[in-house]
């Protein structure tokens, strides 16, 4: 295995705040979102179906706890569906489930946020590796598995 230039500490420490800063705001999406739907603010009392909104947010929690670019890239895209439902029901709702809906988008604005910088970190540092030495990133790509 060809050995790559170590990233700066700088470079890894913005790489590590971005995968917290996702990884926490995507787990804040997961206990707001089932916590909202059965015991701060339901539709109906004592709870409502609506909390199985929560299950899918947990598929990509392992991805992004494995550091998994794909899972960075496909959480960017999937959590515009939760910022709708958001602002959705933030105009919709009466208090306090519109306080709540303000809190989901705000999640979800700091997931996408922390999940696009954390990409382009990893990209930029990738193609600094790879003009640091050019050898090195011709055999890692000779080595990649075609897909």
């Amino acid at each position: 295995m060809p050995s790559t230039p170590p990233l700066t500490d700088t470079a890894r420490r913005h790489v590590q705040v971005t995968r917290w800063l996702a990884v926490g705001s995507l787990l804040g999406l997961i206990a707001l979102s089932f916590t909202w739907e059965l015991w701060l603010a339901p539709l109906r009392p004592g709870g409502s179906w609506l909390v199985l909104k929560s299950l899918p947010l947990f598929l990509p929690l392992a991805g992004l706890l494995k550091n998994r670019m794909y899972t960075y890239r496909w959480v960017s895209l999937v959590v515009w569906l939760y910022f709708m439902e958001g602002v959705i029901r933030a105009y919709g709702d009466p208090w306090p489930s519109n306080a709540y809906a303000g809190l989901e988008i705000a999640l979800c604005l700091v997931l996408f946020t922390a999940c696009a910088l954390h990409v382009r970190l990893r990209l930029r540092n990738a193609a600094l590796a790879a003009a640091a030495d050019p050898d090195a990133a011709a055999l890692d790509a000779a080595e990649a598995p075609r897909v």
